[in-house]
């Protein structure tokens, strides 16, 4: 059958049913015969019937959408990161038709309301939030309106909810342990503010892989900036002005290394040659950063299919705190590492001599 979609009043009318029976039938509900069930769904086929997916919706009681929390700093540079997220999860919720509120909030207590408004409205089944901070009210809040929910990360005490997570710690272990193997011993971190907790994961495997291979911890190694490429190249540069500057650094973002690259370069100094980098995410731009990034690398695309497909899962009764997935990052060598090179030290030291 061609030309105008068929009704639902029409296809009932064919099959000399009801209207309410023909679709509690294409909605399998149990007290529809199975022969009854299986005659209505050839019939649709057949005449090229499609459910009008608001009504059907509103039938079943079941918004069919879930909603995604945009993380609160997320500057331009660092949208890929989402784009890829979100590619994932798009992809888990088709399956099974499915929609995706994207949602981004202005500040924390807005980020509350909005939450609080979509679940209270009927307007999503679930929810995913990233980026959480060490105890995070949202999650609370989640848990006190009863709505199922997953997070993109973890929170200092995690066991009672789903989520998804790369573990930082190991990832940073990682880095600093292969830029050791290189020859580095001045090793810094540039980071984000601690509140989050993948910021303090990462830092706690920077600070333990030091100590496992025998250095010092520095205070002034670490430097704590703005999430972002300015920050990232803020941190760089304090780091640089040291009296014994850092010959390699970890940062706790792709985005932060492009700043940490740029204020490398602005010295005359080449990443990889005078000072390694090592970022953390694994994003596409990174292969076409100045130089190529190296990087610690996740896959963003996986963990947002990973998150639909657990969302989806508790939505459908599951116990929360049986979804909960840690992976692990891996090295992507490009060109941002390379073994100790001792020119930054004398550049450093010839630059002080000529204010001096």
């Amino acid at each position: 059958m061609s030309g105008k979609p068929v009704s639902l009043k029409v296809l009932a009318a064919h099959l000399d049913l009801t209207v309410g029976t023909v679709s509690r039938a294409l909605n399998n509900y149990a007290d529809i015969s199975p022969v009854t069930r299986d005659r209505v769904k050839r019939a649709a086929d057949a005449l090229g019937y499609r459910a009008n997916q608001n009504a059907r919706r509103l039938s079943i009681g079941n918004p069919e959408t879930v909603g995604y929390l945009m993380p609160r700093f997320s500057s331009s540079i660092a949208q890929p990161f989402v784009a890829q997220l979100l590619q994932g999860l798009g992809e888990a919720l088709s399956k099974r038709s499915w929609d995706l509120l994207v949602v981004q909030p202005d500040s924390s207590k807005d980020e509350m309301a909005h939450i609080e408004r979509m679940v209270r409205s009927g307007r999503v089944g679930g929810l995913v939030v990233s980026r959480p901070v060490k105890n995070d009210p949202r999650i609370r809040l989640m848990q006190d309106l009863k709505c199922p929910f997953v997070v993109h990360g973890r929170t200092a005490s995690c066991a009672d909810y789903a989520w998804y997570d790369v573990d930082g710690d190991d990832a940073f272990v990682t880095a600093v342990n292969h830029l050791v193997a290189l020859g580095h011993s001045r090793v810094a971190f540039v980071g984000a503010p601690l509140q989050h907790q993948f910021a303090q994961d990462r830092l706690n495997g920077y600070t333990r892989a030091l100590a496992d291979n025998g250095l010092t911890g520095d205070p002034d190694l670490i430097q704590i900036a703005e999430f972002s490429d300015d920050g990232g190249e803020i941190a760089t540069n304090t780091l640089l002005d040291l009296p014994n500057p850092p010959t390699a650094m970890v940062c706790v973002s792709d985005t932060m290394a492009l700043g940490a690259l740029a204020a490398i370069r602005a010295r005359g100094l080449q990443p990889g040659v005078d000072v390694s980098v090592i970022g953390y995410d694994g994003l596409k731009f990174g292969v076409h950063s100045n130089p190529p990034l190296t990087t610690m690398a996740q896959p963003q695309a996986h963990a947002g299919r990973r998150l639909g497909d657990m969302l989806l899962s508790i939505i459908d009764g599951d116990d929360p705190s049986k979804h909960q997935e840690l992976q692990r990052a891996h090295l992507v060598r490009r060109k941002t590492d390379g073994p100790l090179h001792t020119a930054i030290a004398q550049t450093n030291v010839s630059t002080r001599e000529k204010t001096t």
